[in-house]
């Protein structure tokens, strides 16, 4: 979607049927869509699966438009897996993206979106997390959590990862990895891909391009986790401790 029009080029280019006017142009309005299905709707197999062990077909992934705030670099790499369910609310609420049309005010602003919801949550985070925490202590069958970020760039504000369809790749992995097909690297952010684990067959990109892709500057994170410590006391005593103490932990394994 980066570099067209979405007001007026995509929706025409695409003749998508899902625009509404500009009262004051006529212009057509790209319309911040949200589909949903019920679980009955998923292909057979995924019903089988369901059926078999309780679990969701899909484990939980959290993406958005990643970037390091101070520099404007990008900073989370292409996937990588929370450490366990608690780290991955950590990861969740940690979130940074930029705003888009569906969040209020200025877009492309940086700024802490917990989840991906800011704009869709509709009481405090700090109860929210706690939500999302106690199930620790609910299921010992919990869904894996990873993190994307499709959109790494250059030194020449090029993107490094094609994108769109070729995202499949990277969820192959994801899928590899609930699966216990495929090990990991562990680092203080959590479990990333070995590059050659990620299907690159067909793409036009190098080894240094994939490396690129996966490189955790230890740096960046440690201000990053810093920064998101400073986020949290905006919570005050709401804040759940246990997400305290995640933060901390990541924050100690940075060095």
């Amino acid at each position: 979607w980066d570099g067209v029009n979405a007001r007026t080029g995509l929706l025409e280019e695409a003749k998508l049927d899902v625009a509404t006017r500009d009262a004051a142009t006529g212009r057509k309005i790209y319309i911040d869509t949200k589909v949903t299905c019920p679980h009955s709707g998923y292909a057979p197999r995924h019903r089988a699966r369901a059926d078999r062990d309780g679990a969701a077909a899909v484990d939980a992934v959290h993406g958005k438009r990643s970037r390091y705030p101070p520099s404007g670099g990008e900073l989370a790499p292409l996937v990588y897996q929370s450490k366990n369910w608690k780290h991955g609310v950590l990861v969740g609420a940690g979130c940074a993206s930029e705003t888009t049309a569906a969040a209020t005010g200025d877009v492309g602003v940086v700024r802490r979106d917990p989840m991906a919801m800011k704009p869709f949550c509709g009481y405090n985070f700090a109860d929210y997390w706690s939500h999302w925490l106690s199930f620790a202590e609910k299921s010992d069958n919990l869904p894996l959590i990873f993190h994307v970020n499709w959109f790494r760039q250059d030194s020449n504000n090029k993107f490094l990862w094609p994108g769109f369809g070729d995202n499949l790749r990277v969820l192959r992995w994801i899928i590899d990895r609930c699966e216990n097909r495929v090990d990991a690297r562990e680092t203080a952010i959590g479990y990333l891909p070995n590059p050659s684990d990620i299907d690159t067959a067909g793409l036009d990109i190098d080894s240094a391009t994939m490396d690129n892709l996966l490189h955790v500057d230890t740096d960046q994170w440690r201000e990053e986790i810093t920064t998101v410590g400073s986020y949290f006391d905006e919570y005050g005593d709401r804040l759940p401790g246990e997400l305290r103490a995640q933060q901390q932990k990541v924050l100690s394994a940075l060095g």
